[in-house]
């Protein structure tokens, strides 16, 4: 991980600063550019979702689903909390936090707003950073990629459907046609073009092109994913200089979550014997999330100035740091972990 990824965090900080500060005393401007929507797409925000997820999603070769059998039981772990418990906890725990515990703290108009953000949030598994967060932790590669290539493939036909689910639980009217533009413009197309273009890299240059490419476009895909939190931080600038406690409060169920999917996940795979080189990444595979995409969608779904919006740019804040301290969980704990094995 180099020097700029090293201090994300840093500068997602100083890029939300910026952002609320920029909204907060130039509301005409920011208002302007919110107002450029196609089909209730933010014109600005899709663009820079798009030079977010491309770059990430040329990492993904879908061939590598054909290892999935070499680790059937961490990949079997990994499906089991990405998509049967994560979304499902994470309403839980919005529904308990914002709903009752924060409710006086919160204003009441948005409550439904920021438990959307949250459950768009866990519906979406990581597909970029888990690289780095497993080489970090020794994890297997063909595991890591194995697991990612599948998660997008499932995502394609999942997600809208679970989101879907979740929000109609938590009595969040969901607005299925803007839903299934969302997972079109942010999944299934982003996912066919990367896929295309890596392919044709691969022909023309081979793999040396493909890694060059990568590296010229990790740059860009950063870069993208600070001025879409600038533009987002400055869209809801005033509501936070005038509410700064709502994101510490947001996000206190995305910390619970992380550790407690991670934590269970790391569990399982050691149960079932699993190698510590699977177990790690499949940890951080659970507990991490597509941020980009879930912030693509609560702003197509429910607008640029929705709390869904800033719940999942909270979630952009937190991840890096957190999952920075569940690599180092994962690492320090591998004697223990590995007991079982020798017993």
């Amino acid at each position: 991980m180099g020097l700029f990824e090293r201090h994300l965090t840093l500068w997602v900080a100083l890029c939300i600063i910026t952002g609320t500060l920029l909204g907060h005393f130039l509301p005409g401007a920011f208002a302007s550019l919110a107002a450029a929507e196609v089909a209730k797409v933010n014109l600005p925000v899709a663009v820079l979702i798009w030079l977010m997820i491309i770059p990430m999603l040329l990492r993904v070769d879908f061939s590598a689903m054909r290892q999935l059998g070499q680790h059937w039981k961490g990949i079997g772990v990994t499906l089991f909390i990405n998509w049967a418990v994560k979304p499902f906890s994470m309403a839980l725990l919005g529904w308990l936090f914002l709903r009752h515990v924060f409710a006086d703290w919160l204003p009441a108009g948005q409550i439904d707003s920021y438990i959307a953000g949250l459950i768009l949030l866990a519906a979406a598994p990581c597909t970029a950073m888990v690289f780095v967060w497993s080489n970090l932790c020794r994890g297997d590669a063909n595991f890591t990629l194995s697991q990612v290539a599948l998660n997008d493939a499932i995502m394609v036909v999942a997600y809208a459907p679970v989101v879907a689910l979740l929000l109609g639980l938590s009595a969040i009217t969901v607005p299925w046609d803007t839903l299934l533009l969302s997972v079109g413009l942010y999944i299934v197309a982003p996912v066919l073009l990367a896929a295309l273009l890596r392919r044709w890299i691969l022909s023309r240059h081979g793999q040396p092109g493909l890694q060059a490419a990568l590296r010229r476009l990790g740059p860009l895909s950063l870069s993208a994913l600070l001025l879409t939190l600038v533009l987002l931080f400055g869209f809801q600038g005033q509501q936070i200089v005038q509410q700064p406690l709502v994101i510490a409060l947001i996000a206190v169920p995305i910390l619970i979550q992380v550790y407690f999917t991670s934590g269970l996940a790391y569990l399982l795979n050691r149960r079932l014997g699993v190698a510590h080189c699977v177990a790690g990444p499949s940890a951080l595979i659970g507990a991490s999330n597509f941020f980009e995409l879930a912030v693509a969608t609560a702003v197509g779904l429910f607008g640029v100035h929705s709390g869904a919006a800033l719940a999942t740019v909270v979630g952009v804040l937190i991840e890096v740091p957190v999952m920075l301290s569940v690599v180092k969980i994962v690492n320090r704990s591998r004697n223990w972990y590995e007991a079982r094995e020798r017993a």
